[in-house]
């Protein structure tokens, strides 16, 4: 396996992602891996949603939120040092990942305080991901949900209808589910093959 041909490509969620390697090239990717893991602590579930203080209500306790978001960076860590060290006993050299998220927005820019938990801890569950990625000296790169797609076919210079084409063909290979969040998270890891 060629060191930087190997990428990760991931669809962040509350709490958990979706994490998909690829290998081979720009034009011929080839699915290594597809599966889940967990961005909180999963005997904790008031990590899966730390701004969350109950039904509709954002958390504003400084202690509370400080003790949720450390177990959040824990388990974000324990996640990827397992997924890292997996592939790298397999022999694979990762040096890129790309992260799809929902939204980039600011969550201060948003007023309703429930809609600004759903926004921080979108934000907070990226960039605990994207943290714990770069400790690893792995690049990362971004990429809302809505734009993933057209950002692809701009990268590979593929149309659209053949870079979808070609992200339900790598779906063959997999056992698991093979859905919305693993295909874009597949495609943000191809676009990545060829940085």
């Amino acid at each position: 396996m060629t060191a930087g041909r190997t990428t990760l490509g991931f669809r962040v969620k509350s709490g958990w992602a979706v994490s998909i390697l690829i290998d081979g090239s720009v034009r011929s990717p080839r699915l290594r891996e597809s599966c889940a893991i967990d961005l909180s602590d999963p005997r904790n579930l008031e990590t899966r949603q730390p701004y969350h203080a109950a039904m509709g209500k954002l958390e504003t306790n400084a202690a509370t939120l400080k003790r949720r978001v450390q177990s959040v960076r824990r388990a974000t860590e324990r996640s990827i040092a397992d997924l890292i060290q997996r592939w790298t006993d397999d022999g694979c050299a990762i040096h890129r990942a790309a992260l799809v998220v929902g939204s980039l927005i600011d969550p201060e820019s948003i007023a309703n305080p429930h809609i600004r938990a759903h926004a921080l801890e979108g934000r907070l569950f990226r960039m605990v991901l994207e943290d714990a990625l770069r400790s690893r000296g792995i690049q990362c790169a971004i990429f809302a949900e809505r734009d993933v797609y057209p950002r692809a076919s701009n990268l590979l210079r593929q149309p659209p209808v053949q870079i979808r084409r070609a992200i339900a063909e790598l779906g063959h290979s997999v056992d698991g589910p093979w859905r919305a969040d693993q295909k874009v998270a597949a495609l943000a890891a191809w676009t990545s093959l060829g940085c």
